[in-house]
């Protein structure tokens, strides 16, 4: 096959399914704002819609009686409790739903999710450390999350130094050495659970990694927004990068441009967007595998369409299952990261009984 010919074969025509992408971005945008209006006025607490909305539009324009708005028990429900988990449950669901696809392209194989390269098992090795050896204790109620995402960054960072060692990257080399350093990570935590023998820091770390958004503060979403916001524009940006990695590196090469430099410069980015993530809620699964699947299955491969639509997605996915933790069982709070587990799961195995797992629907 000459250049022009893989040329020809390997440009996706950006034009194709315009319509379906601009009509599924209007419903998902129509109903990520009524999923949040629905959350914010959901809860123990009893508290009308007037309320609600008067409260937020006071704090975020102004608008109101600053005496009856500012302060006081609904304010505080509303502002203080409610909204910040909606918000970071929303950037939560965008950050894993993008990163699954960047590291699904990364590594070229589609069932690869967030945590495929070990960043899971470093991140629980952090918080083991952090409950069992009192290690982070300076960052006072943070140093599980911040252990946790120092963890899951060091890790990834170790799976791109030794990938490149002998010879340069690829997908494979990034694969094998991620499941290498996650057995590693996952003996680690376990060795210094056997002999801590501290139970009650055994559930702290099982809770943790159960993943939650429930205490969500608006200090913490002002750090991460900027991560997740900046990190999803600028995978956008890269989407034609991200279309040629589905191809391979041969092709890539053929076509005049070398993927390694983009592959590593990704993983970091990505890993630095799983660190905050985990930083913030803890482990949530399933959310960067599946989501990721179900947008390519409408839409295609082409990673200027997948990637804002998957973010919306995966925002929308979240809040409900945020919704779902909170109401299923009338007087607990399921951690979001089992329920997230229970619907994923079953989800994942009907994409592979439907042989829907590829890149871009039927394999």
């Amino acid at each position: 096959m000459d250049k022009k010919a893989i040329i020809s074969k390997s440009r996706i025509n950006i034009n194709e399914g315009a319509p379906m992408y601009v009509g599924v971005s209007l419903i998902l945008l129509l109903i990520l704002a009524l999923s949040i209006g629905f959350a914010v006025n959901l809860g123990s607490v009893d508290i009308s819609i007037k309320e609600v909305y008067s409260i937020i539009f006071y704090k975020i324009f102004g608008i109101g009686n600053e005496e009856i708005l500012s302060n006081g028990a609904v304010h505080d429900v509303v502002w203080l409790i409610r909204l910040p988990r909606i918000i970071l449950a929303m950037l939560v669901g965008i950050g894993l739903s993008v990163v699954g696809i960047v590291m699904q392209a990364i590594v070229k194989n589609p069932l690869a999710d967030p945590y495929i390269l070990g960043i899971s098992s470093g991140a629980s090795l952090g918080a083991t450390i952090s409950v069992m050896l009192g290690v982070g204790a300076i960052f006072g109620s943070n140093a599980i999350g911040i252990c946790g995402f120092i963890g899951a960054l060091v890790t990834s960072m170790l799976v791109l130094l030794i990938a490149n060692i002998g010879q340069r990257a690829n997908s494979i080399k990034l694969l094998l050495g991620g499941m290498a350093l996650s057995s590693v990570c996952s003996a680690f935590s376990s060795f210094i659970v056997y002999f801590a023998n501290d139970a009650q820091g055994m559930q702290t770390i099982t809770f943790w990694l159960m993943g939650s958004v429930a205490g969500a503060k608006w200090e913490q979403i002002m750090f991460i927004m900027p991560f997740v916001l900046i990190g999803t524009i600028f995978f956008l940006t890269q989407h034609k990068i991200l279309n040629l990695m589905l191809l391979g590196d041969e092709v890539s090469i053929t076509l005049g441009t070398d993927l390694h430099k983009y592959r590593h410069a990704y993983l970091i980015i990505a890993s630095l967007m799983i660190g905050i993530l985990v930083y913030a809620s803890g482990m949530i699964g399933f959310v960067g595998l599946v989501i990721p699947h179900i947008v390519r299955i409408i839409l295609g491969p082409d990673h200027k369409k997948i990637i804002p639509i998957a973010a919306l997605l995966g925002a929308i996915f979240l809040i409900w299952a945020d919704i779902l933790s909170r109401v299923i069982i009338k007087g607990t709070e399921i951690p979001i990261g089992i329920l997230i587990s229970m619907i994923g799961a079953p989800c994942f195995i009907l994409l592979i009984i439907r042989n829907t797992y590829g890149f871009g629907g039927k394999s």
